[in-house]
């Protein structure tokens, strides 16, 4: 019988050893958090978005960091299989807008616990608080760990699954990166991604705390779109986040380190600008009396009300039957193009996950192992992969997961 060790009992950690048991191995958990799962309990604002219900190119499409080296791992496990072992073992999930899946019950702690069940069902051995430090080798073979006391665990495959570098108080600081890099392992520089962006636009302060839902935000740069994503945003006291903001900050993030870009905002994308006139010059019919600061009311929430007066140049005490036409047309643009200068990103504190990691040239996959070293394998935020949000980095997880767990049998025959 094979003997595995997995450091990290995140999801990718979990599912692991779940799948490593199931295929015959002795297989223990180090964790060095007191509980695992930690960063999963705050997955989804707390609800845990398990996986995304796509096809499978639906979800390569999803994962702009590297996601067709994931062609063999996501056919091995596929979102259905993830939401079949959670329903066999008594999770109910539901599908949400976006194709979104979550436990019914909304809570991730639910998750965990059914992970944690699956393992216990397994003879899965759990070791928390504790810090695996060094990957042993013989002759270029796994033989172990050693951990921060000093004590060594014996093991003929071992499964890195130690998360990234953001959240870094769930346990997920970066101590994966440092274990593959001493046995040789080339690591793609790390950045914070799914994070919030910042903003020195002046009017960002005075939007604080406001949600937008059902706009398009496009980012530019040099005047090239660089990313588009429709949903919702919220305005912050630095700049920037939200659904749409965090996905788009995955394709944005590296052009944002080198220089400013420019977010516009189209506040009504379900109408043309000719549309959007008929309906301002509409608005300006049934309040013609009255002055421009109050005769757009209908058209915005009331936080969004003075900045979008301001920034149309139209004097606010103007009586709306005096407003030119080009005026209003302009008013009409800015609606469909509400500017903010980009600055940067917010820092691994606020990322929901590490864009780079392990260089994947150096991992087989179909079975997660190193190219390098011998019963070695990786799953997870460790690897060069990451996705936008919708539930596509947990099922990176859980589909590199289960190619390392049922990898170390092939890799063994």
């Amino acid at each position: 019988m094979n003997k595995v060790i997995v450091v990290g009992g995140g999801a990718a950690g979990l599912l692991a050893a779940a799948a490593a048991a199931e295929h015959g191995a002795q297989v223990t958990v180090l964790e060095k958090m007191f509980k695992p799962g930690k960063k999963l309990l705050i997955t989804g604002k707390g609800r845990c978005n398990i996986t995304n219900d796509c096809d499978l190119q639906e979800i390569i499409k999803n994962i702009p960091g590297n996601g067709r080296f994931l062609n063999s791992a996501l056919r091995q496990f596929t979102n259905e299989d993830v939401v079949k072992l959670l329903n066999d073992n008594g999770l109910e999930t539901k599908v949400e807008r976006g194709g979104r899946v979550f436990p019914v019950s909304d809570q991730a702690k639910d998750v965990v616990d059914t992970l944690l069940k699956i393992l216990h069902d397994l003879g899965v051995e759990l070791v928390t608080d504790i810090c695996v430090t060094e990957v042993l080798t013989d002759t270029e073979k796994v033989i172990g760990v050693k951990t921060k006391s000093g004590k060594v665990f014996k093991a003929d495959a071992v499964i890195v699954a130690a998360g990234g570098a953001s959240y870094p108080g769930t346990g997920s600081d970066g101590s994966g990166f440092k274990l593959a890099e001493k046995l040789g392992h080339a690591i793609i520089p790390l950045k914070p991604s799914l994070v919030p962006l910042t903003s020195d636009s002046p009017y960002i302060p005075d939007l604080q705390g406001l949600s937008l839902r059902n706009v398009q935000a496009t980012v530019y740069s040099s005047g090239s779109k660089a990313a588009s994503e429709f949903g919702e945003m919220l305005f912050t006291h630095y700049g920037v986040s939200g659904p749409l903001i965090l996905s788009a900050s995955s394709y944005v993030g590296k052009k944002l380190k080198a220089k400013e870009l420019t977010l516009k905002i189209d506040l009504k994308p379900a109408l043309s600008e000719e549309q959007l006139d008929h309906r301002v010059l509409r608005e300006f019919e049934e309040n013609q009396n009255r002055q421009f600061k109050n005769a757009v009311h209908k058209l915005f929430p009331s936080k969004l009300i003075p900045v979008m007066i301001e920034l149309s140049g139209i004097d606010p005490e103007k009586k709306v039957n005096v407003i030119t036409k080009e005026e209003r047309l302009g008013f009409v643009r800015l609606i469909k193009n509400l500017e903010c200068t980009l600055t940067g990103l917010r820092d691994y504190n606020e990322a929901i996950i590490t864009k780079g990691g392990i260089k994947i040239k150096e991992v087989d996959p179909g079975t997660m192992e190193s190219r390098l070293v011998k019963g070695l394998h990786f799953a997870g935020e460790v690897l060069d992969l990451d996705a936008v949000t919708g539930g596509f980095n947990l099922q990176i997880a859980w589909s590199t997961a289960y190619a390392a767990g049922t990898g170390i049998e092939s890799a063994d025959e």
